[in-house]
């Protein structure tokens, strides 16, 4: 019994929840599903084997109260299902969706980052089919290029945003500022 089955909806994005007219911004809706603290390692966990709540809270840390709040946003969001194992008592796994199977990129190049800058030794090393230590790096679906700062640039869709941010508004210190006064 699937009880993943049911539409998702899409989460409410976060500029919504602010008072604030923030950038409207794609990263920030993402982590209102995923920027919580656990949500990413819950979705490590998942994406090791890792599908039953009780071996989760162990290798995550997590509190159990907090785990089942991650792990209710993370189904309501569409990134994980929750499938039942156990009719008596009522035990469940958690499994990627195809959304959350997405996200896998991410977590290796956050670990990939976290390993330059922050271990000693990496302490978990994934290696790909060609027998090579998995070095990720993010490429041009289109042309298969490496993709470098230098080699893209930014189009707004939302009307009014500019790399600075709103037109016409004067910026306030910080990068840029020099240019509106």
């Amino acid at each position: 019994m699937n009880v993943s089955e049911q539409p998702q909806q899409k989460p409410e994005p976060s500029r919504t929840a602010r008072g604030k007219n923030p950038r409207p911004c794609s990263i920030a809706d993402a982590l209102s599903v995923v920027g919580e603290k656990y949500s990413l390692l819950v979705l490590r966990e998942v994406f090791f084997g890792v599908h039953r709540f009780d071996a989760i809270a162990k290798n995550t840390g997590a509190p159990r109260d907090i785990l089942t709040t991650r792990l209710r946003t993370l189904v309501d969001a569409g990134v994980l299902e929750r499938t039942l194992y156990s009719e008596r008592p009522a035990r469940y796994e958690y499994r990627a969706t195809p959304a959350g199977q997405e996200l896998r990129p991410v977590l290796l190049m956050l670990m990939n980052w976290g390993d330059r800058h922050l271990a000693e030794v990496p302490p978990t090393v994934w290696r790909h089919k060609c027998g090579a230590d998995l070095d990720p790096a993010v490429t041009c679906r289109d042309c298969g290029e490496e993709v470098h700062r230098r080699d893209v640039t930014v189009r707004f869709e939302v009307p009014g945003w500019t790399e600075q941010g709103p037109e016409g508004e004067r910026l306030q210190g910080g990068r840029g500022a020099e240019r509106a006064r």
